[in-house]
């Protein structure tokens, strides 16, 4: 009889730190995404090591701010200003002002730090956006327009006082929403016709999706009908997603295109014949990258960056009152008549969102940024400190924040 093997697999966990310029104070997070549930948020929770023979007498806050930039540095003139920084939240940390209830990662990375560590934990309020960013211009040398939140901690005798940033952390983190756990059964179409003057008949489009929600990277197929019933023919048509965004702080919309093809196929489509197909279209932030205006959810410079998710709204809550930078997205179809029968053109709305915890999909997602990780810290093994011991991975969180701004 051959002995049983057992194995055992131990996942170890991923803590992102940042220390102050002096070195006196350590702040340390689990996660840098945090998730948009519609009726909550994930709470942002960590832990902060602290010299209190540093302090002095003196206290340590945190504060947790979004940055909401709606315009370009250089068109501001007469003091007018096209951003708001706005302090959601903020708390005395050191001596702690209130009890916090630990998180399971809290609890293990106190036992780990010592008597020096103290837990923290904010909260998003209600209605705060999610993290969007605008990609710049090749011209552009400011900072990227968009929504932004930072925590950050510093020291001070009130809250008030201004910080210093040999004593001050600040660490970037993301608001970002998931697709539900059901994609649904529906699925959105769109049927539009159109006439001519001193002419009979119409002309015919119908746009059929096989899906209401599509996950990033995901193909997206839409069935195009066409029934030529006017005296004109089709000569091309073309095939688009389209990205739309709306400021709301300044009451603005545009769209841009992040995937497209234009075809004859079958063209022209003569009076009284009719067209079918299934055209395929996967809209990526990687095929956009000279794109000035196109959304992201992610950081500019970091491989692993999607196009901006859709913004989902709470039932009884419309787009309009949404704050920050509202997302939805469209296929749309253009039919060319020609230079007297102009085009005919329809859209049908879709989402574009991050698979949901739990499904299949985020399963192979996570999987992929994993890999990707490993073979970051392959490159670069200064940037993670392992703990056999306790089973936590420590990443830098300036020295990654540095690797994707370069």
């Amino acid at each position: 009889m051959f002995p049983l093997l057992f194995l055992a697999y131990v996942i170890a966990v991923k803590v992102f730190k940042k220390t102050t310029p002096n070195g006196k104070i350590t702040v340390y997070l689990g996660k840098r995404d945090f998730i948009d549930h519609l009726d909550h948020v994930d709470p942002i929770d960590g832990i902060v090591v602290v010299d209190n023979d540093y302090l002095s007498g003196r206290r340590l806050y945190g504060q947790v701010t979004t940055t909401y930039r709606y315009g370009r540095e250089e068109d501001e003139v007469m003091g007018v200003k096209f951003s708001k920084e706005l302090v959601l939240t903020r708390q005395q940390l050191v001596p702690p002002a209130a009890k916090t209830d630990l998180t399971p990662i809290q609890e293990r990375l106190m036992k780990k730090l010592g008597p020096n560590a103290y837990p923290f934990k904010f909260t998003f309020p209600p209605n705060s956006p999610c993290s969007v960013t605008l990609q710049p211009g090749d011209e552009d040398t400011a900072k990227p327009l968009g929504v932004e939140y930072n925590v950050k901690t510093y020291v001070a005798e009130s809250p008030d006082d201004k910080s210093h940033k040999r004593s001050s952390v600040s660490l970037a983190i993301k608001k970002l929403q998931y697709a539900p756990s059901s994609r649904g059964i529906r699925l959105p179409s769109s049927l539009v016709s159109k006439g001519f003057t001193f002419s009979q008949g119409k002309l015919n489009l119908e746009v059929t999706l096989d899906k209401e929600t599509y996950y990033h990277g995901e193909r997206i197929a839409a069935n195009v009908i066409v029934s030529n019933n006017s005296r004109k023919a089709v000569r091309n048509m073309k095939v688009q997603v389209v990205q739309h965004c709306e400021v709301t702080m300044v009451n603005a919309q545009y769209s841009r295109q992040v995937a497209s093809l234009e075809t004859k196929e079958g063209c022209p489509i003569i009076p009284g014949s009719s067209f079918k197909k299934v055209f395929y279209l996967v809209p990526l932030a990687s095929s956009n990258r000279d794109k000035h205006g196109i959304a992201l959810d992610g950081y500019l410079k970091d491989d692993d960056v999607n196009l901006a998710s859709s913004t989902l709204m709470p039932e009884g809550q419309s787009p309009t009152d949404a704050v920050g930078i509202f997302i939805s997205y469209s296929l749309r179809v253009k039919l060319n008549c020609g230079t007297l029968g102009g085009e005919l053109v329809t859209d049908v709305p879709f989402k574009l969102l991050h698979p949901a915890p739990g499904t299949v999909e985020h399963e192979k997602e996570q999987a992929i940024k994993k890999s990707r990780s490993i073979e970051r810290s392959h490159y670069e093994s200064s940037r993670y400190v392992p703990d056999e011991e306790d089973n936590i991975v420590f990443e830098d969180f300036a020295r990654l924040r540095l690797s994707e701004a370069e």
